[in-house]
């Protein structure tokens, strides 16, 4: 047995994919937070802003986290190990992205480059699209009769 093998902290499919909801959910709120502070903080008329938030979270979860969160749901739940590395609800690719993604928002925020209004539209579309992707995550953990049975076929 390989020596790092032994010290992987190992888990269900389940318990992976609810890891993966709660991580998820966290992030989402999260940046959901920050952008609310900064829209309710820079503007007294936040309802055209709120209503280009909506858009930025339908574009961001219909053609990103929503296909994300199906790969993933999907590689988790076909996969034929028994017990799943802990950390594995991502691919590598997806640390990758996700790396990027947090590097460029705390340079975005710490630069002052962005008006906070805009900066704040844009955190709440996203981060509430990152909620709904943990929020799918937690409905797969709840229905993962289901997922095996449809695996099955």
């Amino acid at each position: 047995m390989d020596t790092l093998e032994k010290y992987k902290i190992k888990v269900s499919k389940r318990t992976l994919l609810l890891l993966a909801g709660i991580v998820w959910s966290f992030a989402g709120s999260r940046i959901f937070s920050l952008g609310y502070n900064d829209l309710i903080l820079s503007t007294d008329r936040p309802w055209g802003y709120l209503i280009i938030s909506v858009l930025i979270f339908f574009a961001f979860y219909k053609f990103v986290f929503s296909k994300m969160v199906r790969k993933h749901t999907t590689r988790i739940m076909t996969s034929g190990l028994l017990d799943h590395c802990i950390f594995s609800f991502f691919d590598f690719k997806g640390y990758i992205i996700m790396g990027f993604m947090i590097a460029g928002g705390i340079t975005l925020r710490n630069a002052h480059v962005i008006n906070p209004v805009f900066l704040g539209t844009f955190y709440i579309g996203l981060g509430s699209a990152l909620l709904l992707a943990g929020i799918k995550f937690l409905e797969s953990f709840l229905n993962i009769k289901r997922l095996n049975f449809i695996n099955e076929k």
